[in-house]
């Protein structure tokens, strides 16, 4: 059965071609050329659907903005005709007519209507500080030594090395990136053991460091997030931070597992509603992934991938909803935005644990990964757009999307009209700052062309994915302390957190600075 030449035009698109292994250079007059897939135009497809439902939540979040100035002026206007003495023999003229108990009553309901829209408002969620675990040298490794290594554990054949070592050249990866010692012996690393010694030093390090930061005593923290998505072992993560730390028997713990590398941000929005829930209170969010429990022995090499780019990390990050703590926070959570693809049966198995015909488990990375995350991401882009874009930009794109949709489409017959040529929003007017998850070279490569990013917007992922490879949930964290450590945090910038994993999902998370964050002199994975 044909496809339709439409969907051959679209399916053509999403494909790039690169000529490898000239022969020529070598006397040969042979060449190959390599097919593979790239993230698909986001602009050219959105889905009217996903604009509208952007603009949903501005004006949900908005109609008092867009109420409010205009009372205001209403009533200035009004005031503005009467000089002092008109003003206050009509007040007194209109008090006059009262008793003492209707004014004291009126007075009364005003103070209670203020008292409850004050106290049902949304909190203020503000980030006091955070961590990033910066691992020993001694478990520092080039990518050299990363093959060495698991030539002599003798997992592998040459062929599954040769296959890692062309994975690693073209990763972005540098050569100062960590992994733990275990995966590299004869033995079988993916043991609890294993997993419980790693998962200890990275979580308890990042928590320690944070302690440290914001001089808060672990049995202050009223909520605690934890997400780590191939490693759940029974007692959780979240009761060995707890034991570890002697924290108080009320906190509200949470463990998140099996969410991929985006399961930051919804960690991060789990605690945002724990802490709306829960006033006066701090939250800790952890976010880690541990290498040894998910290394792959076997042979297969859609499942060696994760081998060659997940590296050790982990973040922690303090949260407040205290009004206080305004003064001595860095930034301030704005927005939250998920999209989750799992109804689509081949986004659900783009990445994907099972055992190969070795009975060896690991993670399955699907061909299909580069196009499903880009539908995704152009699903969470677009819905973020209103929340964040300035309204010229809205207006622009809007006006443009509406064109496409009723008068750009191509008609049927022989005369067909040309598409209209699509308006893409400038991201960079409505953030300072970007830090999109560090996945790997390509899937940046192809961000940075599909949103026309500048190097200096991608600069943290790069160096992020250069430096300590892609440390899965918390990578976006590391990118903000590479931020922080150039000295380029501004009072007022936007930050904008944008990452990406299994399932299919992607959540963007939106802060914005409340003030300088000077450039530390200790304790940041890039000092």
């Amino acid at each position: 059965m044909q496809k339709p030449k439409g969907n051959m035009a679209r399916e053509q698109d999403l494909l790039s071609t690169e000529i490898v292994n000239r022969g020529v250079e070598s006397g040969s007059m042979t060449f190959s050329v390599r097919v593979r897939r790239r993230l698909p135009d986001f602009v050219q497809s959105v889905n009217l659907k996903y604009v509208k439902l952007g603009y949903h939540y501005l004006i949900n979040h908005g109609i008092y903005l867009a109420t409010v100035p205009v009372l205001v002026l209403v009533f200035s206007a009004e005031l503005g005709n009467l000089s002092r003495e008109e003003l206050w023999r009509k007040v007194w003229d209109s008090t006059a007519k009262y008793d003492l108990a209707t004014v004291l009553a009126f007075f009364g309901v005003f103070v209670f209507t203020l008292s409850v829209y004050f106290m049902s408002r949304p909190r203020s969620i503000y980030l006091l500080d955070f961590a990033c675990y910066k691992a020993h040298d001694d478990l520092k490794v080039s990518k050299e030594q990363f093959i060495d290594h698991a030539r002599r554990s003798g997992k592998f054949d040459e062929s599954s090395l040769e296959f890692q070592k062309k994975m690693l050249e073209s990763s972005g990866i540098g050569d100062e990136s960590y992994v733990p010692k275990a995966i590299m012996a004869s033995e079988n690393c993916c043991t609890m053991k294993e997993g419980r010694a790693e998962a200890s030093m990275v979580m308890f390090g990042a928590l320690d460091e944070l302690f440290e930061k914001t001089r808060i005593r672990p049995k202050d923290v009223g909520v605690l997030v934890v997400n780590c998505s191939i490693f759940n072992p029974t007692p959780s993560l979240s009761a060995m931070i707890i034991n570890h730390y002697k924290m108080r028997g009320n906190i509200l713990s949470f463990n998140l597992g099996g969410m991929g590398c985006s399961a930051g941000i919804i960690a991060l929005d789990l605690a945002r509603d724990m802490l709306r829930a829960n006033p006066n209170n701090y939250a800790v969010v952890v976010s880690t992934e541990m290498v040894g429990y998910n290394w792959y022995p076997g042979r297969n090499r859609s499942m060696l991938i994760p081998n060659c780019f997940f590296r050790m990390g982990c973040s922690a990050v303090m949260l407040s909803n205290r009004r206080r703590d305004h003064h001595r926070a860095k930034y301030r959570l704005e927005h939250i935005v998920r999209t989750h693809k799992g109804a689509d049966d081949r986004s659900f198995r783009s990445v994907y644990q099972e055992e190969d015909e070795q009975r060896f488990k690991g993670l399955r990375i699907s061909k299909d990964l580069v196009e499903v995350g880009g539908d995704a991401l152009k699903t969470n882009i677009t819905t973020l757009g209103p929340l964040v874009l300035p309204f010229s930009e809205q207006v622009l794109f809007f006006t443009t999307l509406v064109k496409r949709h009723l008068f750009g489409g191509p008609t049927t017959g022989p005369q067909q009209r040309p598409l209209m040529k699509p308006y893409i929003p400038d991201y960079k007017l409505a953030f300072e700052h970007l830090c999109v998850h560090a996945a790997s070279k390509t899937v940046l490569d192809e961000l940075q062309r599909n949103l026309e990013l500048s190097d200096e917007n991608m600069e943290p992922s790069r160096m992020t994915l250069k430096r300590f490879g892609n440390t899965s949930s918390s990578s976006i964290w590391y990118e903000l302390a590479y931020l922080e450590a150039m000295d380029r945090i501004k009072r007022g910038d936007r930050v904008w957190q944008l990452s990406f994993g299994s399932g299919f999902k992607c959540n963007s998370a939106v802060w914005r600075s409340i003030r300088r964050v000077k450039k530390p002199s200790a304790n940041n994975p890039w000092l």
